[in-house]
């Protein structure tokens, strides 16, 4: 699983266009799956279940990189595995805390290598 470990760092920025997106879509697909299940369709179900799954794993891909701006290992990922409204905190502190300033042991700081 070399290929799809999160290496590097992102900013706050980013992150946060990144959460508000996945948080959205992941917020659609529970609503489509609980109509899904009330109408028994499910091919649905399957569908907007694995885009949730999907979503939430990219969510966490992207959590863990700003983890890493910030200084932290990826384990700390795992707190935000914890049912809303609880994880909603640990996303809004990621969005909130200001990254490490330079090179740390995760990568190059983004804000120096970003456009956006």
């Amino acid at each position: 699983m070399a290929g799809i470990e999160p290496k590097g760092r992102i900013t706050r920025r980013k992150f946060l266009v990144m959460f508000v997106v996945f948080y959205f879509i992941n917020l659609l697909c529970l609503l489509k799956i609980i109509e899904s299940f009330e109408i028994q369709a499910w091919g649905s179900f399957v569908i907007f279940a694995v885009i949730l799954i999907v979503t939430i794993l990219v969510l966490l891909y992207q959590a863990i990189k700003r983890l890493h701006d910030i200084g932290y290992d990826w384990r700390y990922a795992l707190y935000l595995l914890i049912p809303p409204p609880l994880n909603f905190i640990g996303f809004i502190y990621l969005t909130i805390k200001e990254g490490e300033t330079g090179t740390n042991k995760y990568g190059v700081d983004p804000r120096d290598t970003d456009l956006f």
